[in-house]
């Protein structure tokens, strides 16, 4: 979100304005074969019509207004279907007779149908919600969740039968009552089995405000530079739902002076140790190596994931977790403001990563302001996909006529296997050329078809359930893990799946995105292959472990210790 002008990043660019029709008789000749994912908004009809607020509609006056919230796919009733939950903010000037919105839960009830239970379980609260993470983090097979938000934190503990418990203060979990908390991830970084807690911070809502920007000539809030910069916590879970704030003794309470947004953790270093991955807007990013003794070390510059292939700052905003080119190390990729590219960060060794956005195919993704992203593989033919959601940071973008709008359409570009990417966007259905200020993306599998969905956060509006409604060809398998030895979630895994000559790898996440929570299932196309050959895990306490393979087109339970593929179809 950062610029030179207004403390946000500079703007210009070219619109897709060729009309639809003549760029689907163009696209499906660039790699000489159709794409077949297609995305319909089908939120109306499933139930999801509540608005996501995040302040004034009309004009956007401080900055916390401005990077709206988070959305999340877990599945809180353990019943094989995605849930979903939604993030809210609040208008800053409430009107009597116009209750302040809270966060939402929606129970899937089968059918593409879902049922709003906010109430029962708990979360029909006001406040200014940001960031989600989901995590289990007693092992006791349910996952709890973990809101930030401008202000207190909230940690929920799922008592099980749709029911959570607001544990915040006996957790020790809340945080500064004056911080503007963004991302959070849950992780073991200590290999104890118990899921600690990193937060991180855009900085303090008191010092926010500063009112005297400009941005093309037009008043607008200003940038990161305006308020006080954000920090890293780090939460030790102690068991019995007590965290202790480790921070400094931790290695992550350092000066680095970032307006934190999206926190992700997972095994980035190749180590088998889990990493910590955060995106910072205005400020370089931020990685933190587990130095596998309790301790972390930041090392985003040495290691190439700070800053873009020229050296300079960015605005860092959402962070997707995947090995894209397929060599078997995690990559990341993170979005920007508009006229910069996303970054490609390839993982070359163990603690070095070249930005190959450029030379991969994604030069002509700049036209936009991204936020969330996601690398899954959309139209299962076995290769990771690339899929970001977009919206412009000022309402006051309407305004100018050579700018790109407030809303903005989505952006798909499709692995063609060798490690690059073509922009397929005008041939992947209507719901990608909508418009919308849109921010949270989470990605799964709701509908138990085989295909990844995708939920996305717009702001002032309902939200958005693109379902892929991919035809039948490819196939698929989708993987739940479970630890045993390791914490319950499997939270900071590394899977690696082998069909053929395919080899995918993959991690069990919390947050990624922006400021969001996907599927914890992990999902790989197949492609024309009916069968796998093996799974190999590397389990976040350390182990490893093979699991056979099996028939396609279901869905597995894989148990630490167990060696087994256990179908759960």
């Amino acid at each position: 979100m950062n610029s030179r002008r207004a403390g946000w990043a500079s703007a210009a660019s070219l619109s897709l304005s060729i009309p639809l029709v003549l760029w689907a008789a163009e696209m499906r000749t660039l790699s000489g074969r159709p794409f077949t994912a297609w995305f319909v908004d089908v939120a109306k009809t499933a139930g999801l019509v509540e608005p996501q607020v995040c302040g004034n509609e009309d004009t956007k006056r401080d900055i916390h207004e401005i990077p709206g919230a988070g959305v999340a796919f877990f599945d809180f009733d353990n019943d094989g279907l995605l849930d979903i939950f939604l993030v809210n903010g609040a208008r800053l000037k409430a009107a009597d007779h116009i209750p302040q919105p809270t966060n939402h839960l929606y129970r899937n009830v089968g059918d593409g149908q879902f049922t709003d239970v906010t109430h029962k379980a708990g979360f029909d609260h006001p406040g200014w919600g940001v960031g989600v993470c989901a995590g289990d983090m007693d092992n006791d097979g349910f996952d709890d969740l973990y809101i930030t938000y401008w202000g207190p934190n909230r940690l929920y503990r799922n008592l099980g039968g749709g029911n959570f418990a607001d544990i915040t203060r006996s957790s020790n979990t809340a945080g500064p009552a004056d911080e503007w908390s963004t991302g959070c991830t849950f992780l073991d970084y200590d290999r104890d089995g118990l899921l600690d807690l990193a937060v991180v911070s855009y900085g303090s809502p008191q010092s926010i405000g500063d009112r005297g920007c400009l941005w093309e000539g037009i008043p607008v809030a200003c940038g990161p530079g305006s308020g006080r910069s954000g920090r890293v916590t780090l939460y030790h879970n102690q068991g019995g739902g007590v965290f202790e704030d480790v921070s400094a003794k931790a290695g992550v309470r350092g000066d680095y002076r970032c307006f934190a947004l999206t926190a992700v953790a997972a095994d980035l270093t190749r180590d088998d140790w889990t990493d910590i991955y955060v995106a910072c807007d205005g400020k370089p990013s931020l990685l933190f190596r587990n130095n596998r003794n309790g301790t972390f070390s930041e090392i985003g510059v040495p290691a190439g994931v700070a800053l873009n292939q020229h050296g300079y700052e960015q605005a860092g905003m959402g962070v997707a977790v995947g090995d894209y080119n397929q060599d078997g190390f995690l990559d990341l990729v993170k979005t920007n403001f508009e006229d910069d590219l996303v970054n490609m960060y390839r993982n070359i060794e163990r603690e070095f990563f070249m930005d190959e956005a450029a030379t991969v195919g994604l030069a002509g993704n700049s036209r936009y302001v991204g936020w969330g992203i996601g690398l899954p593989d959309l139209d299962n033919d076995g290769h990771p996909d690339l899929f970001q959601v977009n919206g412009h940071t000022y309402v006051e973008a309407d305004k100018l006529k050579r700018s790109r709008g407030y809303k903005n359409p989505r952006v798909v570009f499709r692995n063609l296997g060798r490690g690059t990417f073509e922009d397929v966007s005008a041939v992947a259905g209507p719901a990608i050329a909508e418009r919308h200020s849109s921010r949270g993306a989470a990605f799964g599998d709701f509908d138990n078809d085989g295909d990844i969905d995708i939920l996305v956060m717009n702001m002032g509006e309902p939200p958005s359930l693109l379902r892929n409604d991919l035809p039948h060809g490819n196939h698929w398998v989708s993987l739940l893990l479970e630890g045993t030895r390791s914490n319950r979630s499997a939270i900071g895994a590394t899977v690696t799946l082998t069909a053929g000559s395919l080899r995918q790898t993959s991690a069990v996440l919390s947050q990624s995105s922006f400021l969001s929570q996907n599927d914890r299932r992990l999902h790989f196309g197949l492609g024309t292959g009916t069968r796998f050959d093996r799974v190999t895990v590397h389990w976040p306490g350390g182990a490893m472990e093979e699991f056979p393979g099996g028939t396609a087109d279901q869905f597995f339970r894989l148990v630490e210790g167990s060696a087994k593929t256990a179908s759960v179809n």
